[in-house]
């Protein structure tokens, strides 16, 4: 009792600190918030957990035929014809004698066939009369029907079809096509358990005489979570008041010729008050899904755990016999041009086909993870027990003991929930409270070491050699908001040059280029703080600067063109100052670019900078690359342009840069468009103009709108660049669909 009056007396805030933050996080755990960098790193604890544990082993009970790369260059591009199909179900079956098929592919539409299309157009003509055609339009139609062979080859056999559900299109269209086979449950029957299935409104079937034909269908759908990872496949969908099972749910029930499934727990359970789904059984195998009916993918490894075997082997007859004799068969796609390529905790890149394996072998071998209702109100309990404990007992440790008891409780929590995942296929949430203990522990070894007038003196020591004073003042304000982590962030890039800098700098001694560069740099320098820039860096003659951050200015773009078009003013009075010294003429090129970035601290352990990278950086530094070729001081791209309409703006190109696929339409900026007289209008109309004539391969009108343009600007860097790609364009015309689009294969 001493010790607790002693506790809340010297340490009562402390302590009230510490309850508060557990209060938060067990308020995240049973969802009265949300927090979404928890979900990412329940995510990561998942991942690295199934990394760690998975048994890395090839099962080849279950064999995937694969519609390769080798199978599309012998048998031509996807999809192929029904024929082709049917000749690879009856290979697999009469040849190979396996012993179920599943196809991870739809058929939702008949195949277009210009020869069926001709015998009907026969039977509307006077040749319909005639005996002899009648006598042979049966087997015209058994040659040239390739829906009803592959039908046929479907007949008596163990084939599992796939299905696809989907929301709304774009256009606000509902999927429907094809027939869905019977529900395998009604929802009615769970309408005591409130379950909130996956559902979707629009479909794609199969054709009704496939579906005829088959013995089952299932959905080939993914639930992937929010960062994109598939992690889960529902076990049943919603739709229109059915539940339709998925692919390897119903692979598996008709390997097991098993018709129907039970679930559980039984409703006695849910009369308790217990309602939640927990399994579903086939054949006596339990399939673990947790409240959404949703089953964790039993990832065996990396891809290729299963044996794979080209579609073309199978259909020429060079398989191996052995791998595939009385296997289950998955049909499905890896070629890269047919999407369907998936992220998974064990690989970006991952066939969808073989995700289907992993819960057929999951669901077999009884190996699926299982995440239950309760274990949100085990999650709860640990929480509170480790974290009272940290709240309570470390402000009376030392640093030392401090550390020893977080250390140990970390590890029981972590080997508790191994040994669950493990042994009891058991996959409880472990990141809160692994979390709450870790920031418990920082929380009481930081406490009184932040004060504000330190907060303030570090930040200024981290962002003071990069942003203006002003801005550093700012920032000191809240010091908090600032980090120099790396994030995700829409910016604005400015990249500036000077031209032929080492025929400029031969021409000068060492002293006299270092006070020419002082004389360059400084305002230019002070034009980016004026205009709240960020320094990034200097390249010799080069300047890197960033608008957006570490202060957050919607105005990026704005600030950023306001800030070149002032470098580009003050480049002019630099010269007249630069010639009355006899120092050479010097030249600059302005590239800024608008997107999404990352910015922070970044770099090696030995040197580490705040700046900016991403493919927006990339393509800010091309187009300052460029602007020498256009003749031209500025060039913005398209976002740059967007961000800030006020000005108006020369449409110079539309490029490709190098190392960019994505073709970036560049502009330069001739001034606010109030200012813009009627002659600058008109100039700007007159190569919009050119550039419409020139993209759509009318040389003659471009060219003659060029000559007359160059005759009122003799110097027009523009007007003679086009007449030359007009002139070699005539003697090798681009290929057919170019788009106007220009590559650059330099920098």
């Amino acid at each position: 009792m001493g010790v607790i009056k002693h506790l809340i007396r010297k340490q009562g805030v402390r302590v009230l600190i510490g309850l508060c933050v557990l209060v938060l996080f067990a308020a995240q755990t049973i969802g009265v918030t949300r927090w979404d960098f928890m979900a990412r790193l329940e995510n990561f604890a998942y991942d690295k957990r199934l990394l760690l544990t998975m048994p890395r082993t090839a099962d080849d009970r279950i064999v995937i035929v694969d519609i390769d790369e080798k199978s599309l260059a012998r048998e031509g591009r996807w999809p192929w014809s029904r024929k082709t199909v049917a000749r690879l179900m009856d290979q697999l079956f009469e040849t190979y004698g396996v012993y179920v098929v599943g196809l991870d592919v739809v058929f939702a539409e008949p195949e277009e066939s210009t020869a069926l299309r001709l015998i009907q157009l026969l039977q509307q003509s006077e040749l319909n009369d005639e005996p002899k055609f009648q006598s042979q339009l049966p087997s015209l139609r058994e040659v040239f029907d390739h829906d009803r062979m592959f039908a046929r080859s479907l007949e008596g056999r163990n084939v599992v079809l796939g299905l696809f559900f989907g929301d709304a299109d774009a256009s606000g269209e509902i999927p429907r096509a094809g027939v869905l086979p019977p529900p395998l449950f009604p929802l009615d029957e769970f309408a005591a358990r409130d379950v909130p299935f996956v559902r979707s409104p629009g479909y794609a079937g199969n054709l009704a005489r496939f579906q005829q034909s088959a013995s089952a269908a299932g959905h080939h759908m993914y639930q992937p979570d929010s960062d994109g990872v598939v992690r889960r496949v529902p076990m049943l969908h919603l739709h229109r008041g059915g539940l339709y099972e998925a692919l390897s749910l119903a692979v598996t029930r008709v390997a097991l010729k098993v018709d129907q499934l039970e679930y559980g727990p039984p409703a006695e359970a849910g009369a308790s008050g217990y309602s939640s789904l927990e399994w579903l059984s086939v054949g006596g195998v339990r399939v673990p899904v947790d409240e959404r009916a949703q089953a964790l993918v039993p990832y065996r490894g990396r891809r290729g755990s299963f044996p794979y075997v080209s579609a073309t082997d199978v259909l020429n007859g060079s398989a191996d016999p052995e791998t595939l004799r009385g296997r289950i068969v998955l049909i499905g796609a890896t070629a890269e041009g047919l999407l369907d390529l998936r992220a998974t905790p064990v690989g970006p890149k991952f066939p969808g086909v073989e995700v289907h394996a992993n819960l057929i072998s999951g669901i077999l071998d009884d190996s699926i993870k299982h995440n239950p209702a309760y274990a949100i109100a085990a999650e709860f309990v640990l929480l509170l027990v480790s974290g009272v404990i940290m709240a309570m007992l470390l402000p009376l440790l030392s640093p030392l003991w401090a550390s020893a008891t977080t250390l140990a409780l970390l590890a029981g929590i972590l080997g508790v929930n191994l040994a669950a995942w493990q042994y009891a296929n058991l996959a409880f949430p472990v990141s809160a409270g692994l979390l709450a203990i870790l920031v418990l522990f920082l929380f009481n070894m930081s406490w009184g070491f932040f004060i504000e007038s330190r907060g303030k003196r570090q930040l200024a020591n981290r962002f003071g050699q990069y942003v203006p004073p002003e801005l550093v003042d700012e920032m000191s304000k809240n010091p908090e908001a600032f980090s120099m982590d790396t994030r995700s962030q829409n910016l604005t890039v400015l990249f500036s040059d000077v031209r032929d800098f080492t025929t400029i700098s031969e021409r000068l001694t060492p002293s006299e280029l270092s006070q020419l560069m002082n004389e360059y740099l400084s305002p230019m320098t002070k034009i980016i703080y004026d205009h709240r820039g960020t320094i990034d860096k200097y390249m010799g003659d080069a300047i890197m600067a960033f608008w957006g951050a570490p202060v957050v200015d919607p105005e990026h773009a704005r600030h950023g063109l306001q800030a070149a078009v002032a470098m580009s003013t003050k480049m002019r009075e630099l010269r007249a100052e630069f010639g009355k010294r006899g120092w050479p003429e010097i030249r600059i090129g302005i590239g800024l670019n608008t997107g999404q970035m990352n910015v922070g601290n970044m770099g090696s352990r030995y040197r580490v900078a705040y700046t900016v990278m991403g493919d927006a950086v990339n393509i800010g530094s091309r187009l300052e690359g460029l602007t020498k070729g256009y003749g031209v001081e500025i060039i913005v791209s398209e976002a740059t342009r967007n961000a800030v309409p006020e000005y108006a703006y020369l449409e110079l190109d539309r490029v490709r840069v190098k190392g960019k696929d994505e073709p970036v339409t560049i502009y330069e900026p001739v001034g606010l468009l109030k200012e813009c007289d009627q002659a600058t209008r008109q100039r700007l109309k007159t190569f919009s103009d050119i550039l419409r004539s020139y993209r759509a391969r009318m040389w003659d009108d471009a060219e003659t709108r060029l000559r007359q343009l160059a005759e009122l600007e003799p110097n027009c860097r523009l007007c003679s660049l086009y007449l030359s790609r007009i002139t070699a364009y005539r003697a090798s015309p681009p290929e057919a669909g170019w788009d106007g689009v220009f590559v650059h294969s330099t920098k």
